[in-house]
């Protein structure tokens, strides 16, 4: 996980510290919301002073960038793994739709990634944070299609309309997880469902 300005946790025990701050502050948010969190509360129950935490995280705003990072490391893995285990054309959907269906799990299961999610738009590092995620899936699926689709890789071909297409698909793909998550479980289920065809005609429209 990137950290943010402060001191770098070099050793075991200084990385362990930085992990417990973050869990704390997980709880916290996950309880009460982002707006309520306090760092004092966050060195109280993590058990550091607050001059340590400081020290790790200047301000507020740093650790909720390093949730932020955190949660992003994960949705990246996620998407490494299906995307990675891709050998051939036709395995391309099932994987697209585990993704989906991955990422709205995710975020049903954990209220921090949610609260830090919906308050995106409001912070503009978070939203830089954000389009530099989203670039990073858009390359992945890029690489992805190129490797099934060699007439994708050919150098001939429109590559920044590949990844501009792939940065729009995924984009309205974690924008469907964040509708159906705002609106709740039923409803939301619904829409993640009617996204899906969507997905996979926009998805064989760029490879063909």
């Amino acid at each position: 996980m990137n950290q943010p300005a402060g001191r770098q946790p070099s050793q075991r025990r200084s990385r362990e510290r930085v992990e417990k701050l973050l869990a704390v502050a997980t709880q916290l948010i996950a309880a009460s919301g982002s707006d309520q969190l306090r760092m004092s509360d966050v060195a109280q129950q993590a058990g550091v002073s607050i001059g340590s935490l400081y020290q790790y995280f200047p301000d507020k705003a740093a650790l909720i960038r390093a949730l932020a990072e955190h949660y992003n490391a994960a949705g990246r893995a996620c998407t490494a793994t299906e995307l990675d285990a891709v050998q051939a054309p036709d395995e391309l959907a099932d994987a697209m739709l585990r993704l989906l269906d991955g990422y709205y799990a995710m975020f049903q299961a954990e209220p921090a990634m949610r609260d830090i999610w919906s308050g995106t738009q409001s912070d503009k590092a978070l939203q830089d944070m954000d389009t530099e995620d989203g670039r990073w899936h858009a390359a992945r699926l890029a690489a992805t299609l190129r490797r099934l689709y060699p007439a994708l890789a050919d150098p001939m071909a429109d590559q920044a309309l590949l990844e501009r297409r792939c940065f729009l698909l995924m984009y309205l793909l974690c924008a469907t997880v964040r509708v159906g998550i705002a609106v709740g479980m039923a409803e939301g289920g619904a829409m993640v469902a009617a996204f899906k065809p969507i997905m996979l005609r926009e998805l064989a429209a760029i490879a063909a």
